[in-house]
């Protein structure tokens, strides 16, 4: 464990992971992705001027879209890696975005009650090692009717041998995306199959990154048929509820 990081569980990634989230790749394929489908998840209007918390920002290349689709008046990142903050000012910067960074572990937000409207939390849940006081803490955050955004690997894609050599996570927690949306419920979350997808996204295949699909020499597996890899879900603190 390095001293470094703000938080004692802190899974420090590897190079070329640290490579791949400033890349094109992340930035056009995976996070624009996400955010425009976590966007058609919604089946309200959108929160207006909403104050947006991304939890777990890396090197901050989600802002332009977080920016681009939702329009916050206030855009908050939050990151346990002090370097990774540093990337994300810089990004602001490159971006002409106020952004208001905050160093922080999500097991123990450095951020008030009920202050928040919207919580964009991407690729960032499966890197967790206290996954249950993070989700605790998002609700903690959250206004009454502020909206989790929450957009996850599973553990069918995390434990190959591909991303095992290629990245660094906390293996014991990973989950499947039943497990995690059944956490979001327990924590009292709600939302509807209308507010779930679970994309079917070449880079996310468990085996072969669809290369034998893209090949013509096998047909994808059916919804149902096969086990998700990525599960993408809008969740809704109730308005007048109490925490679990």
């Amino acid at each position: 464990m390095t001293s470094q990081y703000l938080s004692k569980n802190y899974v420090e990634e590897t190079k070329f992971g640290l490579w791949f989230l400033r890349s094109h790749t992340w930035q056009h394929h995976v996070l624009r992705v996400a955010i425009n489908d976590l966007r058609s998840l919604f089946t309200d209007p959108l929160p207006e001027a909403p104050v947006l918390l991304d939890a777990g920002c890396g090197q901050g290349k989600s802002f332009q879209y977080l920016q681009q689709v939702f329009a916050p008046e206030r855009l908050i990142g939050l990151d346990a890696d002090p370097h990774s903050l540093e990337l994300s000012k810089a990004e602001a910067t490159r971006q002409g975005l106020a952004i208001e960074l905050i160093g922080s572990d999500c097991a123990t937000l450095d951020v008030p009650d009920e202050s928040v409207d919207v919580l964009f939390c991407h690729q960032t849940f499966h890197h967790l090692v206290e996954q249950h006081r993070a989700l605790k803490e998002f609700y903690r955050v959250l206004k009454p009717g502020g909206y989790l955004l929450f957009a996850e690997s599973t553990e069918a894609y995390i434990d190959t041998w591909v991303i095992r050599w290629l990245f660094r996570h906390p293996m014991h927690v990973q989950k499947s995306a039943e497990e995690y949306l059944e956490m979001l419920r327990e924590q009292g979350f709600e939302f509807g199959p209308q507010n779930v997808s679970y994309p079917y996204l070449w880079w996310s295949r468990s085996s072969d990154f669809g290369l034998l699909e893209r090949w013509g020499l096998r047909n994808p597996p059916p919804v149902g048929q096969r086990e998700e890899t990525l599960v993408n879900c809008v969740a809704r603190k109730p308005l007048a509820s109490c925490a679990p």
